[in-house]
């Protein structure tokens, strides 16, 4: 659905006519049909600028992009503007009209594609209920809050029954409890309708519930990139360190320590116990978590066995774990760092 090849964005530093800040900087994408894939990283990564060069607000300066076939990047600027119409977009601070309802919001995009009143009264009322925002119509977005705000933009970017969506931050101006019915919604969007979605998040707690695939994003390039359930059979992921941080010891005199990660019916079997028992061992459990994630259900622990348990380390791998040495986790708090504009734009 969304096929990305070589994209390259950079900006000019301000003040600094000689030298260039590199954005996104040779980066291959694949998104396929109704997947919900998120790109993952740190302020001034270049999440942003790469949605934008998706639905060409950005036009990069090397590479292709093609969204349902369409290669975008070779239209010319009226076909572009029809082309957009596929590709629905929603933003971090929500980008409503504050002089325009609820109603008047959602129907603007009808209006500028010529949609006749009486179909965009009924496509907006559609819309309105199928966002949750059914009794709010003549509100203006003053009398919203934040989770509403957002609805208005979500039923506004669905307006001219995009296949695609776009989704710059849509929840980190969210408390975490409306977050979550956001990312709910999202979701049920995502099944009902068949939409492909691409999100950017600093939030690992947004891919952990609603990514089907991920990429972590660093300086301008993909560091990572695939389906979290094949991500979860990798022992150098570091999304999948992130997503199970392990606060734990990675020493304990007498044992060796291991990363234990495991998916799918795995993750509810009796592993640790049929471990000890077939062993006859004392397993340490010295961290972990199991989670149920928008693509699967995963576990990953740190353990503690007796040294000298190799046997019981090879029955773990035939069991289909994945048994790693302990490595530190994804951070991604963002460092306090003054920016220029173009800088912040790439962000």
């Amino acid at each position: 659905m969304i096929e990305i090849q070589g994209l390259r964005k950079t900006y000019r530093a301000k003040g600094r006519r000689d030298r260039a800040v590199v954005a996104v900087d040779g980066v291959d994408l694949s998104v396929s049909e109704g997947d919900v894939f998120g790109v993952l990283g740190q302020s001034g990564a270049g999440k942003s600028t790469l949605l934008r060069c998706v639905n060409m607000l950005e036009r990069p300066d090397e590479g292709t992009v093609s969204v349902g076939g369409v290669e975008l990047t070779a239209l010319n600027r009226r076909r572009l503007r029809v082309a957009r119409h596929g590709i629905g977009m929603i933003h971090q601070h929500f980008a409503l009209l504050s002089s325009r309802t609820v109603a008047g919001n959602v129907a603007f995009a009808l209006e500028v594609t010529g949609v006749p009143r009486a179909e965009r009264r009924a496509r907006v009322a559609e819309l309105l209920e199928l966002v949750g925002l059914g009794g709010r119509a003549d509100a203006y977005p003053a009398q919203l809050s934040g989770g509403q705000k957002q609805r208005v933009g979500i039923a506004r970017a669905l307006a001219a029954r995009p296949k695609v969506l776009l989704s710059d931050e849509a929840t980190s101006a969210l408390d975490p409890e409306t977050t979550d019915s956001i990312l709910r919604l999202l979701l049920d969007l995502n099944a009902r309708l068949g939409l492909t979605i691409l999100l950017i998040t600093h939030e690992m707690n947004v891919v952990k519930r609603i990514c089907h695939s991920a990429a972590v994003m660093r300086d301008g390039r993909f560091v990572e990139s695939g389906a979290i359930t094949n991500l979860l059979h990798r022992g150098d992921s570091e999304l999948v360190r992130g997503l199970f941080p392990l606060d734990a010891p990675t020493e304990l005199p007498g044992h060796t320590v291991v990363d234990v990660t495991v998916s799918g019916e795995q993750t509810d079997a009796p592993l640790l116990a049929e471990l000890s028992r077939r062993f006859e061992i004392d397993v340490r459990i010295l961290g972990g978590s199991v989670e149920s994630l928008a693509a699967t259900r995963a576990g990953r622990w740190r353990l503690a066995l007796p040294d000298g348990s190799d046997a019981a380390l090879a029955f773990l791998r035939e069991r289909g774990a994945l048994v790693t040495v302990p490595q530190p986790p994804l951070r991604l708090e963002p460092a306090p760092v003054s920016l220029t504009a173009n800088q912040e734009a790439a962000s």
